[in-house]
């Protein structure tokens, strides 16, 4: 099968993510002829602004209409829906699916979604962006989001060498760096520096303020909160649809995650009721050996999880 960048690119689903790769796209960043771009939500209310800006040729009216034609199909939904797209491309939409066309993601978590691309027969390209923002939405889309971050490529049982070169050729486009990995290293590792932050954020929030029944104390502590708090809550403060599919399409790296934070916790804890009182030196060392692992890694990181 053929290689080379895609004539016609059609996304289902359009946020943040898709919009700012339609930007890129559309702005010609990687030096390719620009593709014909074709949008579809559930609401279209992207894609028609997208339409609007010049972005998108087309709004389609249904997800059929979009993927006619196309030579690579962008979901760029939560992971749940992204499974359900992908199990729809599968059945309900495969007739209007061309025959040589490469699917691929954008969603946070692999495993899941690439083993319901194999169960479908899809030629897939499962991926994930690394970057973000704290806003959502087209209208918050930039045609830089990308530049200079990793973006993650799994490839399908299915997928030939033309297939991830189509879609390397999108994400170099774009301005991303492809990166290859199987999909359990994919999952182990975003489970570690982003899924678990995550639900520490959340949990963080529930231990100080509460969830649904405030917390005893919080009244008092609100208004002093700053920084710190901001920072540490950020995460929780996302879109509660994908951090409950990321949960559920990688509960496995996330819980091993949780059990390895929860030991650590637990020292600190006997650390901080040991007799006679805590130990302010052996406090500073292991204060001083986190500061020294990280070093400057991730100081800037993507929002996104």
């Amino acid at each position: 099968m053929t290689a080379g960048p895609p004539q016609r690119i059609a996304f289902l689903g359009f946020g943040l993510i898709a919009g700012s790769m339609a930007r890129a796209l559309a702005a010609g960043r990687g030096g390719d002829p620009v593709p014909d771009l074709v949008g579809w939500s559930p609401t279209n209310a992207g894609p028609e602004a997208a339409v609007r800006d010049g972005v998108l040729a087309t709004a389609a009216t249904s997800p059929a209409a979009a993927i006619e034609g196309a030579d690579l199909v962008v979901l760029a939904a939560p992971p749940l829906e992204t499974v359900g797209l992908v199990e729809a491309l599968g059945g309900s939409l495969r007739a209007a699916l061309p025959p040589e066309a490469v699917v691929t993601d954008v969603a946070s978590t692999k495993a899941a979604i690439v083993a319901a691309a194999d169960a479908a027969g899809l030629r897939f390209v499962g991926g994930h962006p690394m970057a973000g923002r704290e806003v959502a939405g087209y209208e918050s889309s930039v045609p830089d989001l990308f530049a200079g971050r990793p973006w993650v490529l799994v490839a399908g049982a299915t997928a030939d060498a033309a297939a991830l070169d189509r879609v390397a050729a999108v994400v170099g486009a774009c301005g991303g760096r492809p990166v290859r990995m199987d999909a359990a290293t994919h999952d182990a590792a975003v489970a570690a520096i982003s899924h678990l932050p995550l639900v520490v954020s959340a949990a963080l929030a529930e231990a100080v303020a509460g969830a649904g029944i405030e917390r005893p104390g919080w009244a008092a502590a609100a208004p002093l909160a700053a920084s710190g708090w901001r920072d540490m809550t950020r995460l929780a403060r996302g879109d509660v649809r994908m951090g409950a599919g990321i949960a559920a399409t990688n509960p496995g790296a996330l819980a091993r995650g949780l059990h390895d934070l929860r030991d650590v916790l637990d020292a600190w804890i006997a650390e901080l009721e040991r007799a006679g009182g805590p130990d302010p030196d052996r406090i500073q060392a292991r204060l001083r050996a986190v500061r020294e692992r990280l070093g400057g890694l991730g100081s800037n990181p993507p929002d996104r999880p």
